[in-house]
């Protein structure tokens, strides 16, 4: 008895879903949007292509890294200076793409070493897009492997 009532509810699943396969197949295809949807509030993005110099990140570099190496990786490294610090290109994309600044240079660290350092600075890539954000990686120090490998993805 048990057997027949979980076959008898197991075909009724199957069913239920084939019908629900079935439906979904046979529905209408989408339509694209019509003039009104195209023209109402849907403006697009409207960037400028105002992204400021490559030294305008340096602070938010440092302050950011310190950070997360003391809270993330319990270390003491900071960076203590800045060198050859240049744009490696702008907007690399077509213009439709978010405009970005992409740098490069390198960072001494607290420990004597230097490192290099690749980051873009983000046209309204900021908290909730407000502002310009920064996204940035130091060679060698990228121990969650977010840009991996040796920053390539931080990189145009």
């Amino acid at each position: 008895m048990r057997n027949t009532v979980l076959s008898s509810t197991k075909t009724g699943l199957c069913a239920a879903f084939g019908l629900l396969v079935g439906l979904l197949a046979s529905g209408q295809t989408a339509q694209a949007a019509n003039p009104l949807e195209l023209n109402f509030w849907l403006s697009g993005p409207k960037y400028d292509g105002a992204v400021a110099p490559c030294e305008a990140a340096l602070p938010t570099i440092a302050s950011q890294f310190q950070e997360k190496e003391s809270q993330y990786w319990n270390s003491p490294l900071v960076i203590t200076a800045y060198s050859r610090i240049h744009e490696t290109t702008f907007r690399p994309w077509q213009s439709d793409n978010v405009p970005r600044r992409y740098c490069s240079g390198d960072v001494v660290l607290s420990d004597g070493k230097v490192r290099t350092v690749h980051f873009s600075i983000i046209e309204d890539g900021g908290f909730a897009s407000i502002g310009q954000g920064v996204e940035w990686c130091v060679t060698g120090l990228d121990r969650n492997w977010a840009y991996n490998p040796a920053c390539k993805s931080a990189r145009p």
